[in-house]
């Protein structure tokens, strides 16, 4: 069988395994501290529409995308806040597979809030604020979810315990599926972006 495999053209060894592998949907996450919070410290929030709940600012990588270059995108997309793809640091764990077929990478970086200008489109993203880590507000359930995975919000316990199930891609963008001999899935968040999807 494996000999049969290997002698045909590439292109149709690439579209065979395709249609064999699982695909994933897969979603950059920023995880944005305030340096200058004390105590617990602060962590940035998006509301997005509908505006009931507060999530990550996340979405779907571009075909091709580095995770870590699709993450600095967003958050300048959705916050304003333009950081150098070096200066975000994969968080631990740096990726979190759910179990519907998406999968957030995420990423942490800090900024000083009182030298950042926040900028929202007001359509895409109605506001940005940062939160105390210890008095969250109304979390999207995905958004809950992945960061219960960090020790933060109220699934933090559940999440170290195995319990948490994700949501669904957070933003809802066109995703675009590709399997392991394409250069890695494309993306439509997870979890953290949003109610519809990744974590939000």
């Amino acid at each position: 069988m494996y000999r049969v495999f290997y002698r045909l053209p590439v292109p149709v060894r690439r579209r065979l395994v395709r249609l064999a592998v699982p695909k994933y949907i897969v979603g950059a996450v920023t995880l944005v501290r305030d340096t200058e919070a004390e105590g617990a410290g602060r962590l940035l929030l998006l509301r997005q529409p509908p505006g009931h709940s507060w999530t990550l600012p996340a979405g779907l990588l571009q075909r091709g995308e580095a995770p870590v270059v699709g993450a600095a995108r967003e958050l300048a997309e959705e916050s304003g806040i333009r950081l150098s793809p070096d200066a975000l640091r994969p968080a631990v764990p740096n990726a979190v597979v759910h179990a519907k077929g998406w999968v957030d990478m995420v990423f942490e970086a800090a900024v000083p809030a009182s030298r950042t200008d926040l900028v929202v489109d007001g359509a895409e993203v109605f506001e940005a604020a940062w939160h105390p880590l210890d008095d969250l507000p109304r979390l999207s359930r995905a958004t809950a979810n992945l960061l219960g995975y960090y020790g933060i919000g109220p699934n933090a316990d559940h999440a170290r315990a195995g319990r948490v199930t994700g949501s669904g891609p957070t933003d809802g963008g066109t995703a675009t599926e590709s399997g392991p001999t394409d250069g890695g899935p494309a993306t439509e968040s997870g979890p953290a972006a949003g109610d519809a999807g990744t974590s939000r």
